[in-house]
């Protein structure tokens, strides 16, 4: 087992002490957005070795077979499959999807071989694997999630409209545009493209319309409450969403792209999960998220960042469709298994007192331990480490089984122990 030490990302969106507050660490003053918790390359972890620090991808690089077990090294090469971060959201982070791992491949290579650098502001892939992830909420957690049925995103634009018109402003013809796409007689994801499509490229329209669409809104008062009547449970939470995003990305495409999609709200241990073509955005909250090795993202707003629109366009899937929810499975030891359905990663948490007995985890390989509260030992035919609360460790496949004891100090602690781990799917 190796003590890891991991890189935080300071991104403006992050939180500026709920990271440091979950980990009982003092915060550094500034952002502190996402904590990575792996070997992509762009971060990696630093494990305590015997020979002293390594990065976590050379590690397993070098010692493919004992870190990774011959059936993941086998399935995905001499790298570890997943990736793990805490995120913590003070404003929203850009509107996103991820690739296919097949166009994630092809399109490397072609950025590749245009010799396009691989930290240009303008790149789109900065490795060749796909990013299936989840998210699982550590406080309530809000989120955008996948397309909406267009009925209900046609009458949250109709919404809009009355909102505008009640404050004596004209609507403009690219909101009228906009809901009548979405009332098309065409198969839905041809709708919601062309709903997306316009909002996206409406330029100088779709940014007049974002500033008095959000104006309206945060002035409607009644007005706002009387057009979300008959709506969905939500529908007043998404025109507020409008108001809140339009402050933090003033004119931003993104901000009414929101009305399109579906608007998640995540009590603690609830978690969904976003499969390639899932187009998304957290809003607020602190979670951990788990997904396949990789950082390609492309955007389609609520950033500064560079915006492939034709890219985007080939990504994005339009089928709207339910929140994909992560159900939560408890087994016999109690343990709460996150099960999504991807290859490269299951995330499980284990809660344990001064007085319980050990409980074995889930390995199915390798493994990465994260402690949030108290203290527990991890014991494995190869060794044992205590680790506390904020610390995490690496522990390779050839050591297995790995036992989560209480610790010494539990008995001392205030309640109990929390781990969460991460290994491959069974």
């Amino acid at each position: 087992m190796f003590a890891l030490t991991n890189v935080m990302r300071d991104y403006p969106w992050g939180s500026s002490t709920a990271i440091a507050e979950l980990l009982g660490k003092e915060p550094s003053g500034g952002p502190e957005a996402e904590l990575w918790m792996g070997a992509h390359p762009d971060s990696p972890s630093v494990a305590a070795t015997p020979d002293g620090p390594m990065p976590l991808d050379r590690l397993i690089a070098e010692h493919p077979e004992s870190t990774l077990g011959s059936g993941v090294h086998a399935a995905f090469g001499a790298k570890l499959p997943f990736l793990a971060k805490l995120l913590a959201a003070d404003k929203a982070l850009s509107l996103q999807v991820h690739p296919t791992l097949e166009r994630a491949r092809e399109r490397f290579a072609d950025e590749e071989a245009a010799g396009v650098p691989r930290d240009a502001a303008h790149r789109n892939y900065k490795d060749a694997n796909h990013k299936p992830e989840m998210i699982l909420a550590l406080t309530p957690f809000e989120a955008l999630c996948g397309f909406r049925p267009c009925a209900e995103s046609a009458a949250l634009f109709r919404a809009v409209g009355t909102a505008i018109a009640a404050s004596g402003a004209e609507v403009p013809a690219l909101l009228g545009a906009v809901e009548m796409a979405l009332n098309s007689r065409m198969a839905e994801p041809m709708v919601v493209r062309r709903a997306f499509e316009a909002l996206l490229g409406g330029g100088d329209e779709t940014t007049a319309l974002v500033e008095l669409a959000a104006s309206a809104l945060a002035d409607g008062g009644a007005a706002v409450a009387s057009a979300a009547s008959g709506l969905p449970a939500n529908a007043l939470s998404s025109l507020e969403t409008v108001v809140d995003l339009a402050a933090q990305y003033p004119g931003d495409a993104g901000v009414l792209v929101s009305l399109l999609l579906n608007r998640v709200s995540l009590q603690p241990g609830e978690s969904i999960y976003l499969p390639a073509g899932n187009i998304h955005a957290y809003l607020k909250g602190l979670g951990l998220e788990v997904m396949a090795s990789s950082d390609n993202v492309m955007r389609g707003g609520l950033t500064g960042k560079h915006v492939d629109v034709p890219e985007l366009l080939e990504t994005v899937d339009f089928a709207p469709s339910g929140v994909p929810v992560v159900p939560t499975r408890t087994t016999d030891l109690d343990q709460h298994m996150w099960e999504p359905p991807f290859a490269e990663f299951s995330l499980q948490r284990v809660e344990i007192s001064a007085d319980s007995d050990p409980v074995p985890l889930v390995q199915n390989g390798p493994l990465l331990v994260l402690a949030v509260s108290g203290s527990v030992l991890l014991d494995s035919p190869r060794g044992d480490m205590a680790l506390s609360r904020g610390g995490s460790v690496f522990v390779p496949a050839a050591e297995n089984p790995v036992m989560v004891h209480p610790h010494v100090d539990a008995a001392h602690s205030d309640g109990p122990a929390v781990v969460f781990a991460v290994t491959v799917a069974g």
